[in-house]
């Protein structure tokens, strides 16, 4: 086991998983499986293994669920606190609600509970951080961005160097944000708890003040959007 490192890191838990009825009727879409493992243990064992030690999952559809799966995180040699929603409050909100949980001084790792990312390089994710601890001008968020999917041709946002934005620039390419991402609490200052926010326009308005930096991810990494692709994922891994 790697020495353990404080960084808290965030697992989203709590989307209702429309697309991914009737599979998720009766069960949390983080815990769907890929070779008889939940998504949301997939991520777990990653972070374990990089030496993260707390964890913190929201989670409001079946929440008790996840709870029940998990537990407090003693099969993974971690600690899972977990933040339960009424209703869902989408990225931004579930963020910060969690955040006394989190206790992060600065940075944190926030991590889609949907996505499959078997090999996700939880350290260099983590050496990232310390670049920028040591930076100038700190960013208030960096996020790993992938090639953009059959599902998503058109992508989000431009990743130009290490600079993520709205606006094309010469030689940038529009990618696909990949759910995961590091983020300084000071993004979140001006939300208020229990209020439904999304992501995106805090990461709109960061990118013009130049505060969001980015790397572009080839490994494996999969939207698990609807049945039909978690089938595919299952076949491809077996």
């Amino acid at each position: 086991m790697k020495q353990r490192t404080s960084l808290p890191c965030f697992l989203l838990a709590a989307g209702r998983g429309e697309r991914m009825r009737p599979l998720t009727d009766n069960l949390p879409k983080p815990l769907l499986t890929i070779q008889n493992k939940s998504l949301l243990a997939w991520h777990l064992e990653t972070l374990a293994n990089a030496g993260i030690k707390k964890v913190v999952i929201n989670h409001a559809w079946l929440g008790h669920k996840i709870e029940e799966s998990l537990g407090a995180g003693n099969q993974f040699g971690l600690q899972i606190q977990y933040s339960p929603e009424e209703t869902a409050l989408e990225t931004a909100g579930g963020i910060v609600k969690a955040l006394p949980l989190l206790q992060a001084d600065d940075y944190f790792l926030v991590i889609n509970g949907d996505v499959f990312c078997p090999n996700l390089p939880i350290d260099q994710i983590l050496e990232e951080v310390s670049r920028i601890r040591n930076q100038a001008s700190p960013v208030l968020a960096h996020l790993l961005m992938v090639p953009n999917p059959v599902q998503h041709p058109n992508g989000d946002f431009y990743l130009q160097g290490n600079r993520v934005s709205t606006q094309e620039g010469s030689n940038s390419e529009k990618l696909t944000f990949s759910g995961i991402g590091i983020y300084h609490k000071d993004l979140f200052q001006n939300l208020d708890i229990d209020s439904p926010a999304k992501l995106a326009p805090l990461l709109r308005a960061a990118m013009e003040q130049n505060k969001v930096s980015g790397e572009k991810y080839l490994g494996s990494w999969h939207d698990v959007g609807t049945p039909q692709r978690l089938q595919e994922l299952n076949a491809a891994y077996e």
